[in-house]
């Protein structure tokens, strides 16, 4: 690859804007950095890690019996938990279902979730040190050669392609609604990869690329603004980022189709998060 061409004062201004916001995102309360366990659901009640009361599901209704001295309210009402309540979620749904711990009683956040049409629980604490010692992702210098315009070449109706997960026990689904075509630098040959539609006719592509396993996570993903009305997009690699699943080992993140990859080194946008080994 040749040597990058010089960055415009207004392109770093605008990158360093998008990173900034990118950085608050991530480290919200209760966020992706603060999840700290991922839990699945017998069918007898039964005590889990790190959460008071007993959890158990029948395969369609989660279910949670708890006293109030175990100090679990609801995260919507702040209502006390003394007793046993149920929730009902859909395949891929989660819910924010209870909470406890630290001087006001919500340092804890339960997530409910259903993922592969099973229940589990997930908790998200904001004394976790991923969000406490969080200081921003790495990343690579800006290099506007990785700013680049293609096409996108939608499908008649959208395919749905089955995915892996980071969680092994979870598969997903991908639905692709087309494919963005480009050349990167230093490669004659168009690399193809399949897209999913996001608001407002966006796309979101997930890859891999040379840099994972080394740089970066082993995999990563880039929104690509909607397609112009002549179908070309611009891809800008310096805002690729890093799934949930970069920071914590208990996110369900979907992978990237097979052949879904780039066969050169990416080195733009975020890097593996700092104390992150593979």
């Amino acid at each position: 690859m040749t040597a990058a061409a010089p960055a415009t004062d207004a392109q770093i201004e605008r990158w360093q804007r998008f990173r900034g916001s990118r950085n608050t995102a991530l480290a919200t309360p209760h966020g992706w950095l603060t999840l700290t366990s991922f839990q699945w659901l017998e069918s007898e009640p039964s005590a889990v890690e790190l959460v008071p009361g007993l959890w158990s599901t029948n395969g369609t209704t989660a279910s949670l019996t708890a006293s109030a001295a175990d100090g679990l309210t609801l995260v919507e009402t702040g209502e006390p938990v003394d007793g046993t309540i149920t929730a009902v979620l859909q395949d891929e749904e989660s819910l924010m279902w209870v909470q406890f711990g630290g001087a006001d009683g919500t340092q804890v956040v339960v997530e409910l979730a259903m993922r592969a049409d099973k229940y589990a629980i997930r908790t998200r604490d904001n004394g976790s040190p991923v969000l406490t010692e969080f200081d921003g992702v790495p990343t690579f210098d800006y290099n506007p050669d990785w700013v680049i315009t293609g096409r996108y070449e939608a499908y008649p109706e959208p395919v749905d392609v089955p995915i892996s997960t980071a969680n092994p026990l979870v598969d997903g689904v991908h639905r692709s609604v087309g494919e963005v075509v480009f050349h990167v630098p230093g490669r004659e040959h168009e690399v193809r990869l399949h897209a999913e539609e996001e608001k407002l006719g966006a796309l979101n592509v997930t890859f891999h690329d040379e840099t994972n396993g080394n740089t970066t996570d082993e995999w990563r993903k880039v929104f690509v603004p909607r397609p112009r009305p002549d179908g070309s997009v611009v891809v800008d690699f310096n805002r690729a980022i890093n799934y949930p699943s970069a920071f914590t080992p208990y996110g369900t993140c979907p992978m990237p189709v097979s052949g879904n990859s780039i066969d050169v080194a990416v080195e733009a946008g975020e890097k593996l998060p700092k104390g992150r080994i593979i």
